[in-house]
């Protein structure tokens, strides 16, 4: 199964020619506002780039959106391939009212028998608007699912329905590998599903990493699918995460991100977890601490309980 040619190819194809298309009209392309497309992020690819930021980005903290009493505190962990998603997924997982989701990779490897994940890196000029479609509504499956206890307190999604409209989406359609016409179609699709179904997301955990540590990482774990991935791709998909996220445009952004280094080993990144866990519970924005089940339990031992 080759991945080289898609995942390294910047040009579009002849027959993949976009066409001239309003920009001010379409979601997610970041414009600036005279209307004209923005400048691209500065390149990853700089020695002088820097992860080490931790903390809520300018102009978006957690009082800015208000979650509406009759659902959960929405989080998505968003971040590049490898910039350890997975594991902040499974910290929080199995904690008291907290229901975690992880990708739906299993329903794109089987379509009733068929693997859409597989023939879209067999031939991406056939099969990536299909994909693009299913992966858009998968999302929104998951996204919009009922929390399965009445006390669940926190619901939690391995990225988002935002994510592939921002992100993927964005960079198939650049690179021309999404013909303009099927871009304005599931543009259309994206603004009426937001227009109509609550998915809104009360907190983005952006895991913050450099290019070339998730390069070295996807390396490490050798996962068969991820074997033709190129440095220059992870390069363009953290200039897609940094223009989406890591911008003050609200036209573009309106969620609170709270940006974690994700370049620090493994221990380091878990306590980063640790430091962070109000926040990334909603605690914090509605004026609430955990209470640990070490207390928990003193509190039961002193009043007999």
């Amino acid at each position: 199964m080759k991945l080289v040619k898609f995942l390294t190819c910047s040009q579009s194809f002849s027959k993949l020619v976009p066409r001239q298309i309003n920009l001010t009209t379409m979601e997610g392309v970041i414009t600036t506002i005279s209307g004209l497309k923005r400048p691209a992020a500065s390149p990853s690819s700089s020695p002088n780039k820097k992860t080490n930021f931790v903390g809520i980005s300018p102009l978006k903290e957690l009082t800015n959106v208000k979650t509406p009493v009759d659902r959960p505190f929405r989080v998505s962990i968003e971040g590049n391939i490898g910039a350890g998603k997975s594991t902040l997924i499974k910290y929080f997982q199995g904690m008291e009212g907290i229901e975690t989701y992880a990708e739906p990779i299993d329903w794109w490897r089987n379509v009733d028998g068929h693997n859409l994940l597989e023939l879209m890196y067999t031939d991406i000029t056939q099969w990536l608007k299909v994909f693009q479609s299913y992966v858009q509504f998968t999302r929104l499956s998951v996204q919009t699912t009922a929390p399965k206890d009445s006390n669940t307190r926190v619901q939690m999604f391995e990225r988002s329905l935002q994510n592939n409209r921002f992100c993927f989406m964005e960079q198939a359609f650049e690179n021309g590998y999404l013909h303009a016409a099927d871009y304005d179609v599931l543009d259309k699709w994206y603004r009426w599903i937001r227009a109509n179904v609550d998915i809104s997301l009360d907190l983005i955990v952006y895991l913050r990493s450099s290019p070339e540590v998730v390069f070295e990482r996807v390396q490490a774990r050798g996962r068969p699918e991820e074997a033709g991935l190129s440095l220059e791709y992870l390069k363009q998909l953290h200039d897609s995460h940094e223009q989406w996220l890591m911008t003050d445009d609200e036209r573009f952004n309106t969620i609170p991100v709270l940006v974690l280094d994700a370049d620090k080993t493994l221990g380091e990144i878990v306590q980063q977890y640790k430091e962070n866990e109000n926040k990334i519970l909603g605690y914090e924005k509605k004026g609430i601490q955990k209470v640990e089940r070490e207390t928990k339990e003193k509190v039961k031992k002193v009043l007999h309980l």
